[in-house]
């Protein structure tokens, strides 16, 4: 037997790139906008004007679709620019400048077998204006180098909403035209002028550029929204999170929504079947709550009111609820509770604390399915989650056990080390009908008893949560 020294293979590592996104023109320097246009305060569109060399292949038009799929990865992209051109019967085929130096850099031998020589490559001149890039790009080469850019806006209908950064508010009027140039049926660009802390809870907008029109109509969740901007409290942004709590929900299920708005979780639930009741306090949102629910044909699922959101719950939902206790099989339907007012919601769940008397609820079974609370709170600073988890407990006056809490999610970051989040948990009797002073009385004296100590000493040491 003849014994063969195995070879060693060497290891080869594969690079998957995603090639549409690889060759970005802000990596190339023959791409960018001319650098004099860093710092500009005031748009001058003429400024961006700038003549640089390509790479291309000239074909004849016969041979274009055998050609385009040898060099797709080439192509040079740009607004407003096709990388294919008609010349006479043949065609131009535009080529990125960062990874084509010179014939070689193609798939020459492919080429070739099209026909293709190295005769077909030249480079040509191209003139580049303001047209050709984008929103992203231009402001990319206009703003500051050595502080942070524009990071992100929203759109809202016609609308974009910007939250500027002081070092930005200098270019405020720059920034606001080019969005509205680039960006499709933008009409109106607004930064948010300070933060919210009126009663109502909307953005103080200044407009930036545009028309003074601040009625939009969007769509979530392929959900049709109209309503004033200007004046109600409306973030594309939780669209995501409306639509992880209407998925939640099943035709003749309850939903409680204790501050509404124009209705992106009610007015989805109440089209979904399920019985609804909506609040808000701000008569604008509850105008266009009502208008929403209407152009959506749902009237008849949804009851709705205009009050502070304590008094909603103790008395509509208070009302409502103790009803459907009494007469109706919980365990056949979900019942749940939205509150998405985060910088304060927390401090309404006091209101369920001997929402109910002991006799109200004597004759309801113990098998019973009281709601699960959806809560949303800010959290600043480290450990973000349990701070949420504290601030619910502190004004519940209770502990939630693993039992009675359903999940704490985050939803997203509003800030550097600020973050949302939803705390949903389910209430019980025991909650519903004890206040909170008889349950602090009620902590103060199991701490006596465990300490030994007169319950008016245990009181001074025991912090009620």
């Amino acid at each position: 037997m003849i014994f063969v020294p195995r070879l060693e293979v060497p290891k080869i590592t594969i690079i998957s790139t995603r090639l549409r996104h690889y060759f970005r023109n802000m990596n190339c320097s023959e791409l960018l906008p001319p650098a004099s246009v860093r710092g500009m305060l005031e748009l001058q569109r003429a400024e961006f004007q700038k003549r640089v060399q390509v790479p291309q292949l000239r074909v004849p038009e016969l041979q274009v679709q055998r050609v385009i799929p040898l060099v797709k990865k080439f192509l040079l992209k740009m607004e407003h620019m096709h990388p294919v051109r008609a010349v006479d019967k043949s065609r131009e085929i535009l080529l990125h400048p960062m990874p084509i130096k010179a014939w070689e850099s193609l798939p020459t031998e492919d080429l070739q077998k099209q026909q293709v020589t190295q005769d077909n490559f030249s480079f040509v001149e191209l003139e580049l204006n303001y047209e050709n890039w984008s929103a992203n790009e231009i402001l990319k080469s206009v703003l500051p180098e050595e502080e942070d850019g524009m990071t992100s806006y929203s759109r809202i209908g016609h609308i974009v909403h910007l939250n500027l950064r002081d070092h930005l508010l200098p270019y405020k009027q720059l920034i606001g035209e080019v969005l509205r140039d680039k960006l499709p049926n933008c009409r109106t660009v607004v930064n948010k002028a300070s933060s919210i802390d009126n009663t109502y809870r909307n953005f103080q907008l200044e407009l930036i550029c545009g028309e003074a029109e601040y009625q939009v109509e969007t769509k979530e969740n392929g959900i049709p929204f109209e309503f004033d901007f200007s004046k109600v409290y409306w973030n594309p942004r939780l669209s995501t999170e409306h639509e992880r709590i209407v998925k939640l929900l099943q035709p003749g299920d309850v939903l409680y929504d204790v501050f509404a708005g124009v209705g992106p979780f009610s007015v989805p639930a109440a089209k979904k079947r399920c019985h609804v009741l909506a609040n808000d306090l701000n008569p604008v949102s509850f105008h266009w709550l009502q208008h929403n629910a209407k152009r959506n044909k749902c009237l008849s699922n949804i009851k709705m009111s205009n009050k502070d959101g304590r008094e909603f719950i103790l008395k509509e939902l208070r009302a409502d609820l103790l009803q459907r206790l009494r007469l109706t099989d919980t365990s056949s339907y979900a019942t749940h509770i939205t509150m998405n007012l985060p910088a304060m919601a927390v401090e309404f769940l006091d209101a369920f604390r001997g929402l109910y008397t002991d006799n109200e609820l004597a004759d309801i079974s113990d098998a019973v399915v009281f709601p699960t609370v959806h809560v949303y709170s800010f959290a600043k600073g480290e450990n973000t989650k349990a701070l949420v988890r504290a601030q619910v407990e502190q004004n519940l006056a209770s502990t939630l056990d693993e039992k009675q809490l359903q999940g704490i999610s985050f939803v997203r970051n509003v800030a550097p080390n600020k973050d949302m989040y939803r705390v949903s948990f389910k209430l019980t009797r025991h909650l519903l009908t004890t206040p909170k002073e008889a349950e602090a009385n009620n902590v103060r004296k199991r701490c006596a008893e465990d300490e030994k100590v007169d319950p008016e000493v245990a009181a001074t040491k025991v912090k009620c949560v």
